[in-house]
């Protein structure tokens, strides 16, 4: 069984490079396109697309909690895998980074935030699941994580997967889709705000084990300084989107568009590299979903 500080990466892949030429969408462009980088954006009248380019300025959902993909540095300035492929998609309407607007969401939040136009977008470590595509709809899958367990270093409970839970006290996040899974499993399961809440529960015994993402649980064994370790042995598929307003359909088809360039062109595994990429190893390309 593996720590997570074994997983350092040893090598990054290489991928094709495709040239990227100007985003365009079909139909009229939008009246005073936006310039970014001497690069000139147009898109179709009344698109999502042509709106937030105009503005030259977006709102973006994350989380501010989790390391490696999306964290608060001391200055208050959001760092991780989700803040570098938002920043991505930002870049690709015209908006530089300077034109994020960044508002935490909660697992709880993301839904609503999307619904009531709070957030133009959220880039959040979300599941795609059926549930969620009532209400809202993702772009994606930009990552493909795994819910897993984490323990106290050594292991003591010897807990090696979710059966090993039946009739234990464990801890998640209220509203996420790994507290529905983990209580198929137990029914003493405390479910607080945020992840990193768990790790004094885990770290003086009243729980036995926290449940989330591997890849968020690698980030809080990393912070951890040796008291923490991962099970590391992956027991459901979290397909990691991008969720928009559920009737934005051109939208969510540009973003899959960018995405896919992001794949092809090097962009999406330089921003593992440089966040996610000090803990974990390059994961293999996701396939992207155009339901």
């Amino acid at each position: 069984m593996r720590t997570q500080k074994s997983l350092m990466i040893a090598a990054i892949a290489t991928l094709g490079v495709l040239s990227l030429a100007a985003c365009t969408d079909s139909g009229a462009p939008a009246p005073g396109a936006a310039a970014n980088n001497g690069k000139t954006f147009e898109f179709a009248a009344r698109t999502t697309m042509a709106k937030l380019n105009t503005a030259g300025a977006i709102t973006i959902g994350a989380k501010f909690d989790q390391p490696l993909f999306g964290q608060v540095d001391p200055s208050g300035k959001p760092q991780g895998f989700d803040v570098e492929i938002a920043k991505i998609i930002a870049s690709e309407l015209g908006i530089p980074a300077g034109g994020i607007t960044w508002t935490e969401t909660v697992s709880q939040n993301r839904e609503p935030f999307i619904q009531s136009g709070q957030v133009d977008m959220v880039v959040a470590t979300y599941t795609i699941n059926d549930k969620r595509k009532q209400v809202i709809s993702f772009a994606g899958p930009y990552y493909n994580a795994g819910q897993d367990i984490l323990v106290l270093a050594g292991n003591p409970s010897g807990i090696k997967g979710p059966e090993d839970l039946a009739g234990k006290p464990v801890c998640t996040v209220a509203g996420s889709t790994s507290e529905a899974n983990i209580k198929k499993y137990t029914d003493q399961v405390t479910s607080l705000a945020g992840y990193a809440e768990c790790l004094p529960l885990v770290s003086s015994g009243r729980v036995l084990a926290l449940t989330t993402d591997n890849v968020i649980l690698a980030g809080l064994a990393a912070g951890g300084g040796g008291e923490f370790e991962v099970v590391g042995k992956p027991f459901t598929k979290e397909p990691y989107g991008i969720g928009v307003k559920l009737t934005d359909t051109d939208f969510r088809m540009f973003i899959n568009d960018v995405l896919e360039k992001a794949f092809a062109d090097g962009r999406w595994a330089k921003a593992w590299e440089s966040t996610a990429g000090a803990v974990l190893p390059l994961p293999a390309l996701p396939t992207v979903d155009r339901y």
